[in-house]
Parts: C-alpha cells; structure tokens; sequence
C-alpha cells in the first residue's frame, strides 16, 4: 500500500503538471497579445507624435506666407501713401494698412505657438521613441520565449499524459478509483502528507489512533473532514 501512495504522490504532481499547462493555452496567448498591443501602441504615439510635427510644419508654412503676403502687401499700400489726394482715400488706405498690421500681427502670434509647439512635440517624441524602442526590444525577447513556449505546449502535455498512463498502471484499480474521485472533488490535492498531526488539506488533527493505524500502510485512509487521501511520513516520528 505504501508503494501505491507513493506512485499517487507522483500522479498528483503530473496531474498539477498537466493543469498548469492546460492553463498555459489560456494565459499564454492573452500574455502575447498584451505583449503585442503594448509595441503596436507604443508604434502608434510615435506615428501621431511625427504626424503631428507634420502638420505643425505645414502650419508654419502656410503662416509664413501669409506674413509675407501681408507684408507685401503693407509695403505696396505705404506706397500708395504717397499719391492720395483726398481725405476719403487717406481714410480708406489707414483703415486697410491697420487691418493688415492687425492680420499680420495675429498671425505672428500665431507662428510663434506653432514653434514652441514643434519644440515641444519634438522632444516628446525623441522621448517616446527611446521609451519604444527599449520596449520593442525587450518585448521582442519575451515574445519570441512565449510563442516558443506555447508552441511546444502539445508535445509536453503529450509526454506528461504518457507519464500518467504508465504511473497509473501501477497503481491498483481501486485506489486509482478513490484517488480521482477525490481529485475531481476537490479539484486540487487529492493526495497530502500528515503535518504536525493535522491534514496537510484541510488542517484538521488526525486522531492519534488514525495515525497510529497509518503507520501499519496495509490500506488508504483518507481524512474524516475533507476526505483527501492522507500520507503518513517518517518524518512525523
């Protein structure tokens, strides 16, 4: 009976194996794709961050020219100054020359946000593009370690499902019964060591004449509370 508790000891841990990886299908391809949305998005601020710079680019062009436009077209009228002969036309030209200083000045104003907005877009990218490629870089690493590794999950869960089979024929068909109605029922140990005299379950004491009857290992004894399957070690002595 001994021999039988210690091949359960060992099914147990395949078991926990097999768990872990059939949990692995599931966690490892939400990891990947974590992974994967973190680079993306980390691609994407840098793409707005330069197709902001572009725009702003663009902006100060379009400023730029109309200053000059407006400048133009102040100097011409300052010209014209000089060949006004009525009040009327001085009235006119005043009124539009104010006009244009007024556009001129809005749109130096302008420009000038547009420059301290480049300057401040351009740092924000130089600092997000060394954020991402340190991140890429690392990212990269761990995805190439996951994809690795959940695509060798099948083969694992393969050779641990044969590591079962050949332990579990060793194992006596009503013990082998026992154990797995206690696994499905507990859905975790099945099978636990005595642990200062208590279940290492559900932490109950085991009665000393239980114990005492444990020791003989002429059959499975399980515990009276939460009935897991108990395994008495000479290391309780």
């Amino acid at each position: 009976m001994q021999r039988d508790l210690k091949l359960l000891l060992e099914l147990q841990e395949i078991d926990e194996q097999l768990a872990e990886l059939e949990s692995s299908k599931v966690y490892l391809p939400d990891m990947i794709d974590n992974l994967e949305r973190e680079v993306s998005g980390c691609k994407q601020e840098v793409e707005d961050l330069e197709q902001g710079l572009v725009s702003l680019e663009r902006e100060k062009k379009r400023l730029e020219l109309e200053i000059d436009v407006n400048q133009e077209e102040l100097q011409r009228s300052r010209k014209r100054m000089r060949e006004i002969k009525t009040n009327k036309e001085y009235d006119a030209l005043t009124a539009q020359i104010s006009h244009v200083k007024e556009k001129i000045s809005e749109n130096e104003e302008a420009l000038i946000q547009v420059l301290e907005q480049q300057e401040v877009t351009g740092e924000q990218l130089k600092e997000v593009q060394e954020k991402c490629g340190g991140m890429e870089k690392s990212h990269l690493s761990q995805l190439v370690g996951l994809r690795k590794e959940l695509d060798s999950i099948e083969d694992k869960i393969k050779s641990r499902q044969t590591q079962r089979q050949n332990v579990a024929s060793h194992v006596s068909r009503r013990v082998m019964s026992t154990y797995e109605r206690v696994r499905r029922g507990k859905r975790g140990a099945a099978v636990v060591m005595i642990k200062k005299r208590s279940c290492g379950g559900c932490f109950k004491q085991v009665p000393p004449q239980r114990i005492q009857e444990m020791k003989k290992g002429d059959r499975i004894y399980a515990c009276d509370n939460c009935g897991r399957i108990l395994v008495w070690s000479e290391e309780e002595q």
